[in-house]
């Protein structure tokens, strides 16, 4: 994800956290400076870090179940509305899903159970509301949160967990798609009435939150629509096979004037024996003529992308293009026949759609 950095690595998983998550933090403590002064805004800041904590948590419950099923987990990321545990795919098995659906609230019900016991419950309703933390309530205003948490996460509308628990229950008697568009749905009505109860008690914050429930929501259900069409649909339907090519050894400048005369965003570069040694985006081209590189090999530069068959289906070709500029398709000598982006891809599903 854009404007994260890694953090470290955690059961097997890199730890990202994305920029704007400090100035949430940097704005809380400032307030609780201004409210009640310096040593609020200490612990005010530890509550914060200790409840993103419980986050990175529940994210991690859904990475190790989705484990136990042969998933893959590369990050979790946190941002300042919560956690994001990118996992490979999502189980397709409704009985699976539940379970890693279940897992992340799982976790904070068992942080709630752990520290309400040691330290039993709030006693005023008040130590939830504002920036009044302590370290005599921090420990009990931390597991409530988590209950919260976990009661939050469970209502049952995409993107939070108990939609994609709704989402397993309808496909036991639907298919995918119309399970996920059925939950999908519910959640941009729950984003619609939490962005007017925000609105009406002027919580801009539950605004917020409300508007991207609403655009996860619609991009879920776009995604497993696209990926119904592409499980129907091989590599070879999507390559581009018209292209210019560049060799390694080619200056900058040269493939500026490729650029001006074609209507290519990417290059493939090829060796001389037309194997193919990577790709030069129009991006890393801008950067190095900003930079002066005019003279500069385009194969110090260019980029290594991920390789699929003729045959392989393009539900593959999705999966490997994550955040790469292009998909390569070789031959079994390791010739470019072709390759994918997302353009060309976001092309095809909108014919393959207009011809269903």
């Amino acid at each position: 994800m854009s404007w994260s950095f890694p953090i470290g690595r955690l059961f097997g998983s890199q730890l990202r956290v994305h920029v704007t998550f400090f100035l949430l933090l940097a704005f809380i403590a400032a307030s609780a400076w201004a409210e009640s002064g310096p040593r609020a805004a200490l612990w005010t800041t530890i509550f914060i870090l200790l409840l993103f904590a419980c986050v990175v948590a529940h994210e991690f419950g859904h990475a190790l179940m989705a484990r136990r099923f042969g998933i893959r987990t590369p990050d979790v990321t946190l941002l300042p509305i919560g956690g994001l545990a990118r996992l490979e795919k999502m189980p397709e098995k409704p009985g699976q899903e539940i379970l890693v659906a279940l897992a992340g609230p799982a976790v904070n019900v068992v942080i709630w159970a752990v520290l309400t016991l040691l330290f039993g419950a709030p006693t005023e309703t008040d130590q939830l509301t504002g920036l009044s933390v302590a370290p005599s309530t921090l420990p009990s205003q931390l597991a409530t949160l988590n209950l919260v948490l976990a009661i939050f996460n469970m209502i049952p509308a995409f993107p939070m967990d108990g939609g994609r628990v709704l989402r397993a229950v309808v496909a036991l008697f639907t298919d995918r798609v119309t399970a996920t568009r059925i939950a999908a749905g519910a959640g941009q009505v729950v984003a619609f009435l939490m962005a007017l109860t925000g609105l009406m008690s002027g919580n801009l914050i539950l605004v917020l939150i409300a508007g991207f429930i609403f655009i996860a929501a619609g991009g879920e259900s776009a995604d497993v629509a696209m990926r119904d069409v592409a499980r129907k649909l091989l590599a070879r339907d999507a390559m581009i096979t018209e292209y210019e090519a560049l060799r390694p050894e080619d200056a900058i400048g040269l493939a500026a004037t490729t650029l001006i005369r074609t209507t290519q965003h990417e290059f493939p570069v090829l060796d001389a024996d037309g194997h193919l040694a990577g790709f030069l985006t129009r991006e890393a081209l801008f950067h190095a003529m900003a930079a002066d590189q005019v003279k500069t090999r385009v194969g110090d530069v260019m980029q290594t992308v991920p390789a699929v068959a003729l045959t392989d289906g393009l539900e593959t070709v999705l999966e490997r293009l994550g955040t790469n500029p292009a998909v390569a398709v070789l031959d079994r000598e390791g010739h470019l026949l072709g390759y994918i982006t997302r353009e060309n891809v976001g092309e095809l599903m909108v014919i393959a759609n207009a011809r269903r």
